[in-house]
């Protein structure tokens, strides 16, 4: 059983996306559409226990918005907020105003040189996962990465398991070859639901998450003069995370 693959989740994993990116973007839309809505770093904490932008608009009117009055085309009305929103977050991306988290671009350097090949699994769009890598991890980078599995390519987002059996299909790897790469319950549920062991890397808002069943759960990647913090899991008294690490980790 060799270590051949890394899968990544995105959004808040590669890059702190939902507080710096996403969050803002939808209150641009929703302020660019008339409409008083607004998500607070607080309020976005909670809706993020929904994936999918989409659905997250509607579990926000259902769960926070009683008063507010589904006009007879509200399924149009949230699908054009969210190209909207998308809009907002690609020119926000574009500015590079969404720096990649401690060590994510050190180890996908290092993981290529060591032959590894790379996958991203993820419930953002596709279009949110290009303009990052362009511009917040550099020009070309998509390239990196064998697979983007992202958005609507399967039916069930995260924590249902579809969207790394896909990646896995696309690239015809079973499971115990690879290791996935979480920051979130929901992620973790559906990494662990395809099998996968997952190294997790908490942020503001996954930090009080069960990630029971990771292999180890990280406070980041680390760098070689800014160590990470062990948060729970072995502890193989390597302050960052290297290609090293990963294959400890992976055959433990």
């Amino acid at each position: 059983m060799t270590l051949q693959a890394l899968l990544f989740d995105v959004d808040g994993t590669l890059a702190d996306t939902e507080r710096d990116g996403h969050r803002p973007a939808f209150n641009q839309a929703f302020q660019d559409a008339g409409l008083d809505w607004h998500w607070d770093v607080a309020l976005y904490g909670k809706l993020l226990a929904v994936t999918g932008g989409k659905e997250r608009m509607k579990h926000y009117i259902d769960q926070f918005r009683p008063d507010y009055r589904k006009p007879e085309h509200f399924d149009e009305l949230v699908a054009d907020l969210h190209k909207a929103k998308t809009r907002h977050y690609s020119a926000l991306a574009a500015r590079g105003g969404i720096p990649m988290r401690p060590g994510v671009k050190r180890l996908l350097i290092e993981a290529r040189a060591a032959g590894l090949r790379l996958a991203i699994a993820t419930t953002t769009t596709p279009e949110n996962v290009t303009v990052l890598l362009e511009h917040s991890l550099g020009p070309g980078t998509e390239a990196w990465f064998e697979v983007i599995a992202a958005g609507d390519i399967v039916p069930a987002k995260k924590p249902a398991p579809d969207i790394y059996h896909y990646a896995l299909e696309k690239m015809g790897l079973d499971p115990a070859d690879c290791l996935a790469f979480e920051d979130s319950e929901n992620g973790l549920r559906a990494s662990l639901g395809a099998g996968l062991k997952t190294l997790v890397t908490v942020n503001d808002y996954t930090l009080d998450h069960d990630f029971s069943g990771a292999a180890v759960v990280l406070s980041d990647l680390g760098e070689p003069g800014a160590p990470n913090r062990v948060i729970a899991g072995p502890d193989f008294g390597q302050p960052f995370v290297d290609v090293g690490y990963l294959r400890t980790l992976h055959r433990g």
